[in-house]
């Protein structure tokens, strides 16, 4: 529910935006970036002539984020991506054509036979319809988009799927977890697994009453033995909680929540693996308008209190992943309103970060980010364009430029 009023919210921001005209002139120094609100052309005429009323009505709704995609409108509909960049190999779409009008909370996994992807589509965020979606990446690219869960109970009552998170056991199957429910206050958790590399999925279960298992990012795989799994819940306020389960997802076990959830409303958490010190820290999206953090010294049995962080949220999605070189790299949005603009920003010990790369600047939603590191030491991701679309990015992590972001402003 959070994500649908954050959507909509989204849309109304940006038909002001565009209206008002220079409503940015008064963002904080932590928005600072280079807009194109493409708006002159009202600029010395004090009335509405009917050509002006025009062109502004193509301007507020000319480029809806619920307008169909088809293949043919790569080139036209796509915004004007960021000039190119140390470190940034590959940016595609995952699909251009799809039987779904939107989706959102993409996820990626890497298989014996390649890459995998999942997310949630469907007419709407929250409607019945909404599914959970596959695709690989095969040699000549990735596969049409196929349905692989619906949110539909043994008593034949239907729901919405929610946040698919992918996870290939070391040797093992591929994991998939989601959510189904009405709403993010009342989903429950759901595992099914793949032993084909995600071409074919056993039947789902549920999972055991008070866990949900991973709530939006991918978990870890401690050295003991244990997967551990960020997790959150929303019925109670805005609170994190860690679960983990050591034969993957027959059993489990849980810490009690991290915040009190009204003081500090935090979800979703990110994990990362502090190998010189043997410590774990979690970034979680927050309402503070700071990504929000927590730290653990006993393998995430126990946490730190949590607090916040130098970095912006605009209450959205984060994902990030620890590196081979033992670096951290977070992809997040760089504000503290909106979903645009999409950052990249890497640190050697999760507290100063430092700027790598500016994935999505334009007008729009560009959010939810999901992070792996594969074998041959690139960075892939992925995230929500749009609403439309899914889109996938590869990044050679030693090839990015790094720089400082003080007081957590990132650089011109």
């Amino acid at each position: 529910m959070h994500d649908i009023v954050a959507h909509c919210a989204e849309i109304r921001r940006e038909k002001f935006k565009h209206a008002a005209l220079f409503a940015c002139r008064n963002e904080p120094p932590i928005h600072r970036r280079k807009k194109r609100i493409g708006l002159s052309v009202f600029i010395g005429f004090p009335g509405a002539t009917a050509g002006l009323l025009m062109a502004a009505t193509t301007l507020l709704f000319g480029n809806s984020p619920f307008r169909e995609v088809r293949a043919g409108q790569q080139e036209k509909d796509s915004p004007s991506p960021p000039s190119a960049q140390p470190g940034i190999l590959l940016a595609e779409f995952i699909f251009t054509e799809a039987p779904f009008a939107q989706c959102h909370a993409s996820t990626i996994a890497e298989t014996p036979q390649g890459l995998v992807a999942a997310w949630f589509g469907g007419t709407r965020e929250g409607k019945i319809d909404v599914g959970i979606w596959v695709s690989r990446r095969e040699a000549s690219g990735w596969t049409p988009p196929e349905r692989v869960a619906v949110g539909l109970t043994p008593e034949g009552t239907q729901y919405p799927c929610w946040n698919p998170v992918l996870f290939q056991v070391p040797g093992g199957p591929l994991l998939l977890f989601y959510k189904v429910g009405p709403s993010p206050d009342r989903w429950w958790g759901m595992m099914t697994r793949s032993a084909d590399h995600g071409r074919s999925w056993e039947q789902a279960q549920r999972l055991p009453e008070g866990q949900l298992g991973p709530i939006k990012n991918k978990p870890v795989f401690l050295a003991d033995g244990r997967l551990l799994c960020g997790s959150s819940t929303e019925h109670d306020g805005w609170r994190v909680h860690m679960e983990w389960t050591s034969d993957w997802g027959g059993t489990w076990q849980r810490t009690p929540p991290l915040n009190d959830g009204r003081t500090l409303g935090a979800i979703q958490p990110t994990i990362f693996i502090h190998p010189s010190s043997g410590r774990i820290q979690i970034l979680c999206r927050s309402r503070q308008q700071r990504i929000a953090e927590a730290w653990s010294e006993d393998g995430g049995i126990s946490w730190s209190p949590m607090s916040l962080s130098m970095l912006p949220n605009p209450n959205a999605g984060i994902d990030g992943v620890t590196l081979k070189d033992g670096r951290h790299l977070l992809v997040y949005n760089h504000t503290t309103r909106g979903r645009s603009p999409l950052n990249v920003a890497v640190s050697s010990d999760g507290k100063n970060w430092q700027a790598a790369a500016v994935l999505e600047n334009e007008p729009g939603e560009y959010s939810y980010p999901a992070v792996i590191q594969t074998s041959d030491g690139r960075v892939h991701l992925t995230y929500t364009w749009r609403r439309q679309r899914i889109k996938h990015v590869v990044i050679d992590p030693a090839a990015l430029v790094l720089r400082p972001m003080p007081e957590g402003i990132w650089p011109e």
